[in-house]
């Protein structure tokens, strides 16, 4: 087993901060940048007493969209208009993209297409639109924070579309990152966080994963993980039911230190 959170890691809790609700992905206002989004949505009552909590860990696995940076816009704005292309519902397709690798949403809805076909497609469009990728709060002084042997990130997307993003949003490519070029099996299955917490040369149980969808967040517990979720892309709610361990609004609310040959996250809860 991992070593255990500070507080009592028997007993993992749920923990919610007040701060905002996201729209979901299939609102109108998802076209609009997070900041913007943020400003509208609906407060949050905090639900527990404690304003800190403090983990325990060994390294940490990040998602890459709605977690280090924000490129909602440009995701909705391709699968919108690829689903008008092909007779679909436009809120249900974008709603389903989100989190996954492209090629599975192709081949759940389009199962006899040409599905490596599409995917390139829809991988052209979205390398091509980077219009309003930002770097979402405190991800940078979290990232710059951690050591570099003691953090990676593991996304849905492929290789060449994350590095395109990532750039975009100018942040640096882990050297170990984890894309949908380097599984079989894309999130909500364990191999991503597997692999991601392998490169690094940890089991998952001694690594932190964070999340902003339903899909990572059950990918990350089936690993093994410990897992935060931030309600950026996705309501409370659904990350709650996911499994996510802790629940806070973005990087911004994550501090990390060295501690004793491993590392000490500090949640503003």
């Amino acid at each position: 087993m991992g070593r255990v959170a500070q507080l009592v890691e028997q007993r993992p809790f749920k923990a919610w901060v007040a701060g905002s609700i996201p729209a979901a992905l299939t609102n109108l206002g998802y076209f609009k940048p997070l900041e913007e989004r943020r400003l509208s949505s609906t407060r949050m009552v905090p639900r527990t007493l404690d304003e800190m909590a403090k983990i325990s860990c060994q390294a940490v696995l990040f998602d890459m969209d709605g977690v280090l940076i924000d490129s909602t816009p440009a995701v909705a704005r391709v699968w919108h208009r690829w689903a008008l292309e092909h007779g679909l519902d436009p809120e249900a397709v974008v709603r389903m993209a989100h989190g996954r690798p492209s090629r599975m949403t192709i081949g759940d809805l389009l199962p006899n297409s040409d599905i490596d076909a599409e995917d390139r497609e829809v991988e052209r469009r979205e390398m091509e639109d980077i219009e309003g990728v930002v770097l979402l709060p405190g991800a940078r002084r979290l990232l710059n924070s951690l050591p570099l042997e003691r953090w990676t990130i593991a996304t849905s997307c492929t290789r060449p579309l994350a590095e395109v993003r990532l750039r975009a949003a100018g942040l640096p490519i882990p050297e170990k990152i984890i894309t949908s070029s380097d599984v079989i099996n894309g999130k909500p299955h364990p191999e991503p966080y597997q692999k991601a917490a392998a490169s690094l040369g940890f089991s998952p149980s001694d690594c932190i994963v964070v999340e902003d969808a339903p899909a990572g967040v059950r990918a990350g517990k089936a690993a093994g993980a410990r897992v935060i979720g931030f309600p950026t892309t996705m309501s409370v709610h659904n990350l709650e039911s996911a499994g996510a361990d802790w629940i806070v609004e973005n990087c911004a609310a994550v501090a990390a230190q060295n501690d004793a040959g491993g590392l000490l996250l500090t949640l503003d809860l």
